[in-house]
């Protein structure tokens, strides 16, 4: 094994930052393979064969987890900084212009997660011949419900519209793309999109090949124990689970109401099963569970190497919207020439400010910045390895801010432990018996002040009559 895949093993892998997108097993020669692990998260392994003497690109070069290299900011300012009426803000990173918007024409809103930007966007790249394939996420025939795959045709990229909250891996289809001629894009999370930018700095045909990026603006993202949580709830073993749409929309409901909808085998039979995500037990974004730890040390909520964002507009003005609207920060010239020639022709969009973006996603930052600074801290205070970021460590936060961020940590590495034990069990109540107290302890520390004044008065209420 050289130096620089032991380093990455050691430090990355070995300490649990490893986002399992593939990077390091795409490069040639690479002496590693993509595998699923016991918490259902794609790590990086080695080959019986692991030969990598001739390995011309580092693998460290190209993670983006690893200690040096370039962060978002300067990867923006070496691909965006000379754009003519380029702005800078420390959320958005470099940006042109920002929107919330939908799409008019067709069936994109419909069939999208939000206001059907994304592959609006694919699809306007595809029209106006700019490129020839989209690499995206889609349903998968294999063991796996989701995989990158490239489409080639519109039809063919409407088959893989909506978020999916699931883990992915990229080596396969980079190496395809480097083998096969052709001009494409990649759609992606901020992670993915910075790895890729970080090898396109080193290898031709990626650079030459890969011509955009349309980022998503990212939470976190799940381990596959997720989805098989949902369909268990539902009544679906998790070896039973077929498919899963993450992103029902629910008529009538607020955008952030959404449902979630599975297929496979129950008692022997086919079926299909659905319902609001907020009556399922595992799906509280803010509780992070199955949640990759490495998403604990990212600091980019808005895909800031990409040249388009898209996500959910999460603004009270446009939040009671079953359909959805979508926050879009543009970065390339090119697809800002795309949103002005449709404005309010195939798609709506109005301006937002950078304020707006960051309100629109206000809890991730908080969490992605205010939160990162004291783990940061704490992983310093205890002379342990971890990436190196934009955000500062630091201990300046209130106690309870402090027990909060502890707290959320807890509640994601619990929830593995509690899953492996309800899976050993076959019953998803002992899933719920071992994470119930730990979510009590957090939503009391959660809740605002009135709340727990009114829970202060019914226990002293109850006490009272108990007492009678």
């Amino acid at each position: 094994m050289n130096g620089n895949i032991k380093e990455l093993m050691d430090t990355v892998v070995k300490n649990d930052y490893c986002i399992g997108c593939g990077l390091c097993a795409s490069l040639a020669e690479s002496p590693l393979t993509m595998k699923i692990n016991e918490d259902g998260k794609y790590q990086p392994s080695l080959k019986e064969d692991n030969h990598d003497a001739n390995m011309k690109i580092s693998a460290l070069s190209v993670c983006p987890f690893a200690r040096d290299n370039d962060k978002e900011s300067e990867i923006g300012k070496n691909v965006f900084g000379e754009v003519s009426n380029i702005r800078f803000d420390k959320y958005s990173g470099y940006y042109i212009k920002s929107y919330a918007g939908y799409v008019i024409e067709g069936e994109f809103r419909s069939k999208g997660s939000s206001g059907g930007m994304g592959n609006w966007i694919a699809t306007q790249l595809f029209k106006k011949n700019l490129v020839d394939g989209i690499i995206h996420v889609k349903s998968s025939s294999d063991n796996n419900l989701f995989d990158y795959q490239i489409s080639y045709t519109i039809d063919e990229l409407s088959k893989g519209a909506k978020s999916k909250y699931y883990p992915i891996e990229m080596s396969q289809v980079l190496q395809f793309v480097k083998e096969n001629e052709g001009r494409y894009a990649l759609i992606g999370i901020p992670c993915y999109i910075k790895g890729v930018r970080l090898l396109a700095e080193q290898d031709k045909v990626i650079n030459d090949r890969i011509k955009f990026f349309i980022g998503l603006v990212c939470g976190h993202l799940k381990s596959n124990i997720f989805a098989k949580s949902i369909g268990w709830q539902l009544g679906i073993e998790p070896d039973k689970l077929k498919e899963i749409d993450f992103r029902k929309k629910l008529e009538g409901r607020a955008a952030n109401n959404y449902g979630v909808e599975v297929k496979g085998e129950k008692d022997g039979d086919d079926v299909v099963l659905s319902s609001p995500t907020k009556e399922l037990y595992t799906t509280n974004w803010g509780q992070g569970m199955f949640k990759y730890n490495a998403c604990e040390f990212c600091d980019d909520v808005l895909a800031e190497t990409a040249d388009v964002t898209v996500g959910d507009a999460w603004l009270p003005e446009y939040s009671n919207d079953s359909m959805g609207t979508n926050v879009i920060v543009v970065r390339n010239p090119i697809i800002e020439k795309i949103f002005e020639e449709n404005r309010d022709n195939t798609i709506h969009i109005e301006d937002l400010s950078s304020k707006k973006v960051y309100q629109s996603q206000a809890g991730g930052f908080r969490h992605r910045r205010d939160g990162l600074s004291y783990r940061l801290y704490l992983k310093d205070q205890n002379n342990e390895w971890r990436p190196d970021k934009r955000v500062e460590p630091s201990n300046n936060h209130s106690s309870k801010r402090k027990r909060i961020f502890k707290k959320r940590t807890l509640l994601s590495q619990e929830s593995f432990k509690a899953y492996k034990i309800a899976e050993q069990r076959k019953d998803f109540d002992e899933f719920i018996k071992y994470m119930e107290p730990l979510i009590r302890e957090y939503n009391k520390l959660n809740a605002p002040p009135f709340v727990k004044r009114a829970m202060g008065k019914v226990k002293r209420e109850v006490y009272k009559l108990v007492k009678k």
